[in-house]
């Protein structure tokens, strides 16, 4: 029985979701990065800038609302993808950087095949264990995971074997990829926005 002096406090969750944000800047920028996998066009400072910008810091900072939603999974994902974004942004330009005292070359040494080949599998090793975290989650994250798994084994596969054609496969694979996790972003947006489930996720 309460006391005259106890009372019930409820608190509502008023902030917005920021699961489509990260899953946007995810989609869109793996989309343009696997375009130019599958061979449409070469790689340059669009794929650079949506890599830093749209796939890094956009998820980054759904990284940091999810973690005040106390959401464990949507942080390290999040958190993970977008810093994934920074580091591959960081492989393909820091080689180009060059320092005065270097006598005008390269301080650092692009990564080779096969230096490539581990970064890309330990990231598919890493999603691949992701996924077993989404079979408690919806089917839409299930895909988004399980394709991205395939796409790094697949890009790793491409790079220790030298084969183009494997490249050029996980370059469409990548665009299914991209466009699933835009999928559930923008359908997460409109079932919120008309308070019914319009697009299946």
């Amino acid at each position: 029985m309460p006391t005259e002096n106890e009372k019930a406090i409820s608190l509502k969750d008023m902030t917005a979701n920021p699961a489509p944000l990260g899953l946007l800047g995810f989609g869109i920028t793996t989309v343009l990065l696997n375009i130019h996998n599958a061979g449409f066009f070469p790689i340059n400072s669009m794929i650079l800038a949506m890599g830093f910008a749209y796939g890094g810091i956009a998820q980054i900072m759904a990284c940091a609302m999810e973690y005040k939603k106390g959401n464990t999974f949507a942080t390290v994902a999040f958190g993970s993808y977008g810093l994934f974004w920074w580091s591959l942004v960081l492989l393909l330009v820091l080689p180009q950087v060059t320092f005065f005292n270097t006598g005008g070359t390269s301080a650092l040494q692009a990564a080779d095949a096969t230096s490539m080949a581990a970064y890309l599998f330990m990231w598919g090793v890493f999603t691949l264990v992701m996924f077993i975290a989404t079979l408690k989650l919806n089917r839409g994250l299930q895909v988004i995971f399980i394709s991205l798994a395939i796409l790094f084994f697949l890009l790793a596969l491409g790079d220790i074997t030298g084969i183009k054609a494997i490249t050029i496969i996980a370059g469409y694979e990548g665009i299914f990829t991209g466009a699933a996790a835009m999928y559930v972003g923008l359908a997460e947006v409109i079932n919120e926005t008309y308070k019914k489930d319009i697009l299946p996720i």
